[in-house]
């Protein structure tokens, strides 16, 4: 049985900050269904990391409801190279929406974390409880301090000003409007990338970085983002929800996957000398599943879709 909903967004002002995101822009296409007014503010209006510009702007548009996706985003390499980047503008970008929305009486907000959230040897698959329990994954910790930060944050606003602040925690998220820099970009959406230019190029062999064993889960960002307006809709509590797919595979498996999509036919090549982060990285679905809400996109088709996006976006504005 589904949650009972406890906030309808109908006839709500809702903000969508970091809208042209990719998890804001799959935020965007899902509130279209649910009445409401959307709210946006794109960065040559609003610098989300001015505290006076945002607090201005939240005072005047009065939302009712905020989806906080807004986010300094990147792989293993993006995080290890800009340490400092990760951790100061997603702390200030948290920070001064959460104390926007509280200041302004916003009534309901929802953090968007991530699974880099839990420690590096966390038990799997890894439940709610697990936060701050052991060590964080060396390669992307900077922006995990200030994800955990974010949920502190809104805790403490509950607990000390009854604000209605939720946290949702993501697991890897890939779909339309995804990154495809190889400097910066996830893993999923660099695969499809390298075996994109593999094919055009008629290379005999496609090189991953690591072992190709560490295990990782996805989930479409459309999925994320329905999973999120369920939450905002159904869920009031102070503990941070997982939102994930609920199974994992190999990175090698997923190149297999994507090289399959893609039409790459020739060898998988692995990398050790290169990191592989976290050995594994599943989260516990079962907190949401048992609140009524499940994935609805399979991996195959997701990838297929994000494949036909970097064709239409990305690999023609190359041509």
């Amino acid at each position: 049985m589904p949650s009972e909903v406890i906030y309808p967004l109908a006839g709500k002002r809702v903000w969508v900050a970091g809208h042209r995101g990719m998890v804001g822009s799959a935020l965007m296409r899902r509130l279209a269904d649910e009445g409401c007014e959307i709210l946006t503010a794109g960065r040559e209006k609003l610098d989300l990391e001015r505290q006076a510009q945002v607090e201005r702007w939240v005072q005047a548009e009065r939302p009712d409801v905020i989806f906080l996706a807004a986010a300094k985003v990147g792989g293993i390499l993006a995080n290890d190279t800009y340490p400092a980047d990760f951790l100061y503008k997603n702390l200030v970008m948290e920070c001064n929406i959460i104390h926007a929305a509280q200041q302004a009486g916003v009534g309901k907000l929802l953090f968007l974390g991530s699974s880099c959230i839990y420690p590096k040897l966390a038990p799997q698959p890894i439940t709610e409880d697990a936060l701050l329990t052991g060590p964080l994954e060396p390669t992307n910790e900077w922006y995990a301090v200030a994800k955990i930060a974010g949920i502190k944050l809104a805790q403490a606003f509950r607990k000390q000003h009854g604000s209605d602040f939720i946290s949702a925690m993501p697991t890897n998220l890939y779909g339309p409007g995804d990154n495809f820099d190889l400097q910066s970009s996830h893993v999923l959406p660099a695969l499809i990338r390298k075996a994109h230019e593999a094919k055009l190029a008629r290379a005999s062999h496609l090189t991953i970085w690591g072992t190709g064993s560490p295990m990782r889960e996805f989930l479409h960002v459309d999925d994320c983002a329905d999973a999120c307006v369920f939450l905002m809709k159904t869920y009031s509590g102070a503990e941070h929800v997982n939102v994930g797919a609920g199974w994992d595979l190999s990175i090698l498996d997923l190149t297999r996957r994507v090289a399959a999509v893609v039409g790459f036919e020739g060898e998988i090549r692995t990398d050790p000398s290169k990191p592989d982060g976290m050995p594994r990285k599943l989260m516990s679905a079962d907190r949401l599943r048992g609140m009524g809400w499940a994935p609805r996109i399979d991996l195959d088709q997701g990838i297929r879709d994000t494949y036909q996006w970097f064709l239409d976006h990305v690999a023609e504005q190359q041509n």
